[in-house]
């Protein structure tokens, strides 16, 4: 009797595909990940349309474009993953994949994948919008613009990998995944730049999970930033998301919570 050779990458393919089928069935959550981050910049559009962002070096086009990644990676990804993580633990779906060949990590990866896939699909698309609407010019770093996304989207999947472990039910999902959504949105740089705040405030909201993927995606199309100041965001980015990832492997669990 012969039994077939899976590889990590067909285990991980056949994963993300069955959580497509599912995120499909779930109409809140496909709904919230996929119009929610699309309608968000509109609010942003009418506040920072009163700031005077000249002083600071800005453009309306440049305060929104990267306003919109981070409602992506906070809606599409952060927020959904919460809701699917917590689903899956509940329904046992996790406890049994854990019995076969699968990894933990291609368990979290796959069930991961489709939100990522959406939220990278928005991200082109808000920037193709934002670009052709406000005005605002290609790139100047490309290559802060992907460091940015890449180091926001395993960063919010980590995240709401360790939220789901303090989180009971589905319903409570919603709760526990506020305090970062509204942190991020008032003091990352999303709704409102860091470049308008006092400095003291500044100093500290940059430290925030979100503020170094928005400040490496406005610096990616700006090069407003100084080496210095772009190596402390890629060094913030990189020390939350490797918190996060452990943050995982100690919180995280795989069966329901009693």
């Amino acid at each position: 009797m012969t039994h077939a050779v899976t590889t990590s990458r067909s285990r991980l393919t056949a994963l993300a595909r069955a959580e497509m089928t599912l995120l499909g069935r779930s109409k809140g959550t496909l709904v919230a990940a996929l119009f929610v981050p699309l309608m968000l910049p509109f609010t942003v559009l009418s506040v920072v349309g009163d700031m005077d962002l000249e002083e600071v070096g800005l453009t309306v086009g440049t305060v929104v474009l990267p306003a919109a990644v981070g409602f992506s990676l906070l809606f599409a990804v952060y927020s959904a993953l919460v809701g699917i993580f917590v689903s899956r633990r509940e329904e046992l779906v996790l406890k049994r994949l854990r019995t076969g060949e699968v990894r933990d990590a291609e368990i979290l990866g796959g069930a991961a994948l489709p939100s990522v896939t959406i939220a990278l699909v928005q991200c082109v698309v808000l920037a193709t919008g934002c670009a052709v609407l406000l005005d605002v010019s290609a790139p100047e770093a490309p290559h802060l613009v992907v460091l940015g996304l890449l180091a926001g989207l395993v960063m919010c999947a980590a995240l709401a990998a360790v939220t789901a472990g303090f989180t009971r039910t589905v319903e409570s999902a919603q709760v526990t995944s506020l305090p970062l959504l509204l942190t991020s949105m008032l003091g990352s740089g999303i709704a409102v730049p860091l470049e308008v705040l006092p400095d003291r405030l500044a100093s500290v909201c940059e430290l925030l999970p979100l503020s170094p993927v928005i400040l490496l995606a406005r610096d990616g199309w700006t090069g407003g930033l100084s080496g210095y100041e772009t190596l402390g965001a890629v060094v913030t980015a990189a020390a939350w998301t490797a918190l996060a990832l452990f943050g995982v492997r100690r919180w995280f669990r795989w069966e329901p919570r009693r």
